[in-house]
C-alpha cells in the first residue's frame, strides 16, 4: 500500500511541476542515484551497529559459564 501512496504522491508532484512549468530540481538519473544513496545509508547504520556490537565483549547476553551462579540442584549437591 505504501508503494501506491508513494507513486501517487510522485505523480501529483510531477503534475504540479508541469502545471507551474517548473523544471525538475535534478535530472532523473541524478535524483535516482541520490535516492539510492539514501536507501543504502538508511540500511548501513543498523548493519554497522550490529557488526560493532558483535565484536564488543560487553555485547554478550549471558556471562561466561565460569561466572554463572550454580543451579539449585548443584547447590544442594555441594551442601551434602
Amino acid at each position: 500500500m505504501s508503494y501506491l501512496i508513494s507513486m501517487a504522491a510522485g505523480v501529483l508532484v510531477g503534475l504540479l511541476y508541469w502545471l507551474l512549468r517548473v523544471k525538475s530540481p535534478a535530472p532523473p538519473l541524478v535524483a535516482l542515484i541520490g535516492l539510492l544513496g539514501m536507501v543504502v545509508g538508511e540500511h548501513a547504520v543498523p548493519v554497522v551497529r550490529t557488526l560493532l556490537q558483535r565484536d564488543a565483549p560487553y555485547a554478550r547476553s549471558e556471562p561466561p559459564a565460569a561466572q554463572q551462579a550454580p543451579a539449585a540442584h548443584e547447590r544442594d549437591a555441594a551442601a551434602d
